[in-house]
């Protein structure tokens, strides 16, 4: 305050500052987003203007108006002679403006009006923090929004009933003044804006609606701290501004767009989705309990994904386990399971395993069966007369043209029994003792065995592992009893013989079913089927027809000319043309069955023999087969069993192999020769016999090395094959193709072709036998007794020496020997009758010898005479 005096010597008490209220400002933040991802954050003021209501004057928000001062009149003086002073000068601002003192009134009103403020800020502050709390709250939203789209419809219902009411009233009213033509007009030209009732508007506490003005609509009163009701602020409206007047070119799209609603952007939902994620990212996330497979091997990032879990997550609880990982690491199923259950999940274990599961022998409860045909295999010693038996029963004649007279595949028929008219289905097997798996495989897929014995022969090895195979196979056998129509026949000593492996025919005692028959005089065939029928009848064979169908692969074999080819027999179900089918690790589509006539057919039942076309690839022999509901599942199968065998080979080619230094250890110290070889045969039964006797070739010092076995044509690629490794490359009943014959004789590489098997195993016998090194033999030739050593000039010391026993020869090996202990070895150079030199000087005589490079020799000393014979060695 500044002081001033007056002529009448009053004090004025004038601010030096001017009072001002304080402006309602809100400052916040707003990041602005652009294209290509940049965004800019920018401050943002909001002024709010102040109204005051009622007849009260509004306080000044600014610096009040400056007013020169004016003094007051002077008190009246005596005259006096003196001069008086002149009045000081009025106050003045900065500016220069004179102030002026304010009133009691203004005073009180400016005091009133700070107060005011100060209340109605701290309760707008108080306001926005409950607004803001109740906004925050995602319940909060979604009240507000349900209750602004509630009374939204409920507007909207009033208004279109009011239209409607406005409408009915002017036609009513048009219809009495104008008639009916014109009533429809007046009704379309009658306004649309009838009295529409005030739209109810959600209130903050303390505000109370006031009267409705006709313009304006309700005004809110807001309630001071003691009740006093005063105007505030009407709430901004949320009706959108009217569409904008089109610009632009008219163009077709245009005009035909012109009515449709802009519908909201994807942009804005998303950033409508965002702000409400971020009201509720306070609340806690509900925990998503999930049934998580895991297999044998699993990698981190997809066993995160299986649980719906970061995977930061899981690799924390693997470093709390001590374990260190990456994201793209493969652990465990059991560390999986343990981070799965520590998640709160819970965990299905699965196996690789698990394609195969109901593929095969699942339980049939159907009641649907059928008598099926009994399957017989034949089985025996080689020569034993096993085909002639089946192509006597047959009325067939395979034996003409079997190589070297022995059967070398396996074969299955279908004869039909001339007394009762069913059918039997007969395996045959080679006998000779190369085609031991056959015969095994053979005896697993039948129901009885026909054990074939020569009367005139007796029981041979093979017929031996015959009756292993059929006790392991657990079938009953019949015992044929073949050739007795010879001279020398003996079947009693069949009889005997069979006793010493617990075989007790029933004319003995035993319950082992025994014929006797002759397959060149076709004598007792017909008892011999009547056995096998009855046998089939005891064994009550039944077996549902109509479902998919199961077998077993005999044989597979490479056709050129059809492909691969498989031998099956249908052991459950019916397999028909189409079906998609999985033998071991190959799949394919039945295109054509074949049965065992050369007949094409289109379905084949149980117990039928048929031949397959459709395989991608040869399957193995003794695979078994299954039909698949699709090619997708027959695509697992096939491939976990690709990986199955890829996996046997490299960890059986691992275990052959080492580093470079243990396996030159162990050629110094084996010193074993490979002989590599190629083999090429025409089905896998075949292929398998001749690994199986090559392998049983091998010995410490040489053995077989196959580079390449399979069936099939020799190809381009066996011949190429063959030169790097210097091989030979063996067909067995197959030739070469034109292209890889003549590179083989370009490149000098040898094919040798074979039809049986006896002459391919002894060819490669001998081959193997070049191989070994030969061994050497001392066969002793005689002695002699030095009896005086001369010195002779030009040629050395000579041993004058007599025979004692034997004889002695030139370039023989000596060892000279001198108190019972070899001094030296080496050859005799010179030998000497008198003067003349000759080959061999006999026992009882006297010569002269001499050393190739040794002449430390002396009286009494023996000259021991040999000869060194190498011999070839042969496996």
């Amino acid at each position: 305050m500044v002081d001033t005096k007056t002529p009448g010597d009053k004090t004025l008490s004038v601010p030096t500052k001017t009072l001002t209220l304080k402006p309602r400002v809100e400052t916040g933040t707003v990041r602005q987003s652009f294209s290509h991802g940049r965004t800019k954050q920018v401050v943002v003021e909001k002024r709010g203007k102040r109204r005051v209501g009622g007849d009260a004057p509004a306080p000044e928000t600014h610096a009040p108006e400056p007013v020169v001062a004016k003094p007051a009149a002077p008190v009246a003086k005596p005259q006096v002679t003196t001069r008086p002073a002149p009045p000081p000068a009025p106050p003045r601002n900065n500016s220069g403006v004179v102030l002026r003192t304010l009133t009691e009134d203004e005073r009180s009103a400016r005091a009133s009006a700070l107060a005011d403020a100060k209340v109605r800020d701290v309760e707008e502050r108080r306001l926005a923090e409950e607004e803001a709390k109740r906004r925050n709250s995602k319940e909060g939203i979604e009240q507000a929004e349900r209750e602004a789209a509630e009374a939204r419809r409920k507007a909207e219902e009033e208004r279109h009933r009011l239209d409607e009411e406005a409408k009915r009233k002017a036609e009513l009213e048009a219809k009495k003044r104008f008639g009916e033509a014109e009533a429809k007009a007046a009704a379309a030209a009658a306004p649309a804006a009838a009295a529409r009732p005030a739209v109810p508007v959600a209130r903050a506490p303390g505000i109370a609606a006031d009267a409705t003005d006709e313009d304006e609509g309700p005004r809110q009163i807001r309630r001071g701290p003691g009740g006093a009701a005063r105007p505030a602020t009407p709430p901004k409206t949320t009706a959108k501004p009217a569409p904008a007047k089109q610009r632009g070119r008219l163009t077709l799209v245009t005009a035909l767009n012109a009515d449709d609603v802009r519908e909201r952007s994807i942009a804005s939902f998303r950033r409508r989705t965002q702000r409400l994620k971020g009201h509720a990212s306070n609340e806690p996330k509900e925990k998503l309990i999930r049934e998580v497979i895991i297999p044998e091997a699993i990698n981190i990032q997809e066993l995160a994904n299986r649980m719906s879990e970061r995977a930061v997550d899981v690799i924390r609880l693997l470093m709390k386990q001590g374990a260190m990982h990456k994201i793209t690491d493969v652990i465990d199923a059991d560390t999986a399971q343990l981070i799965a259950e520590e998640l709160g999940h819970t965990v299905k274990r699965v196996a690789a395993s698990d394609v195969e599961e109901g593929l095969f022998d699942v339980v049939d409860d159907s009641t649907d069966t059928e008598p099926r045909s009994p399957v017989v295999t034949v089985m025996g010693h080689v020569d034993h007369g096993k085909t002639s038996l089946l192509d006597a029963l047959r009325h067939a004649n395979v034996v003409s043209g079997e190589a070297g007279g022995i059967t070398q595949h396996i074969g299955a028929y279908q004869v039909t029994s001339p007394e009762s008219g069913k059918k039997i289905t007969f395996i045959d097997t080679p006998g000779h003792a190369a085609f031991t798996a056959m015969r095994a495989r053979g005896a697993k897929v039948t129901d009885i065995v026909i054990l074939v014995v020569a009367a005139d022969d007796g029981v041979m090895p093979q017929t031996i592992e015959a009756i292993n195979h059929a006790k392991a196979a657990k079938v009953p056998m019949i015992i044929a009893i073949n050739k007795i129509d010879k001279p020398d026949a003996k079947p009693e000593r069949v009889r005997t013989e069979l006793l010493q492996y617990e075989v007790q025919v029933e004319s003995l005692g035993g319950d082992v079913v025994d014929v006797e028959v002759s397959a060149k005089n076709k004598t007792n065939l017909d008892k011999l089927l009547e056995m096998i029928a009855l046998q089939a009848e005891l064994l009550d064979l039944k077996t549902n027809a109509s479902r998919p169908a199961e077998g077993t692969v005999i044989e597979a074999k490479l056709d050129r000319g059809r492909g691969p080819v498989a031998t099956v027999l249908v052991q459950r179900g019916t397999l028909r043309v189409g079906d998609i089918i999985v033998a071991g690790a190959e799949m394919g589509r039945v295109r054509a069955l074949i049965n065992d006539q050369g007949e094409t057919i289109e379905e084949a039942g149980p117990s039928v023999p048929v031949e397959v076309l459709g395989f991608n690839g040869p399957p193995e022999a003794g695979d078994r087969l299954a039909v698949v509901e699709n090619e997708a599942r027959a695509r697992q199968v096939t491939s976990y069993r690709a990986h199955q065998k890829r996996e046997n080979a490299a960890a059986s080619i691992s275990g052959m192999r080492g580093s470079l230094e243990q396996m030159m250890s162990q050629l110094k110290t084996s010193g074993r020769k490979d002989f590599p070889l190629i083999i090429k045969a025409d089905v896998q039964g075949s292929l398998e016999a001749i690994l199986g006797s090559l392998d049983k070739l091998g010995t410490d010092e040489v053995a077989a090395r196959i580079l390449h076995a399979g069936v099939g044509g020799i190809s381009e690629s066996d011949v190429t094959l063959a030169e790097g490794f210097n091989a030979a490359i063996i067909g067995f009943n197959v030739r070469a193709h034109k292209e890889a014959a003549a590179a083989a004789k370009r490149n000098g590489i040898e094919i040798r072709y074979y039809n049986i098997i006896y002459d391919l195993v002894d060819d490669v016998k001998k081959a193997m036998s070049g191989l070994l090194a030969p061994t050497l033999r001392e066969t002793m030739l005689g002695n002699a007794l030095i009896l005086e050593v001369f010195n002779i000039s030009k040629v050395g010391k000579v041993a004058g020496c007599r025979v004692t026993d034997g004889s002695v020869e030139r370039g023989a090996n000596v060892r000279l020997i001198r108190d019972n202990v070899v001094v030296h070895e080496g050859k005799l150079s010179t030998l000497k009758r008198f003067k003349d030199e000759v080959k061999e000087v006999q026992s009882g005589q006297e010569c002269g010898m001499a050393f190739e490079n040794y002449g430390d020799m002396r009286a009494g000393d023996i000259i021991e005479c040999y000869r060194v014979e190498t011999i070839q060695r042969s496996l």
